[in-house]
């Protein structure tokens, strides 16, 4: 269990949390034309960018400038 901070409190999260680099276990996401993707489809460095909803000014907020930092680099 590791413990993060929101908002100055404390919560523990269920399991740890992957090390900067580290290989993500094998997963599947839903993509927008609702077929599956798996991530042994994928290859290189891949970034995921998780976020809960872009109905939420933070998180559309986080999307768009994440979004503008990724489009600036040499390899995306």
């Amino acid at each position: 269990m590791t413990s993060v901070t929101l908002q100055g409190n404390p919560f523990n999260t269920v399991g740890e949390l992957p090390e900067v680099g580290a290989t993500a276990p094998a997963f599947s996401l839903t993509k927008d034309d609702l077929s599956e993707l798996t991530s042994a489809e994928l290859s290189g460095n891949v970034v995921l960018n998780i976020f809960p909803s872009v109905d939420t000014p933070t998180c559309a907020m986080s999307v768009r400038q994440f979004n503008t930092k990724a489009a600036a680099l040499d390899d995306t």
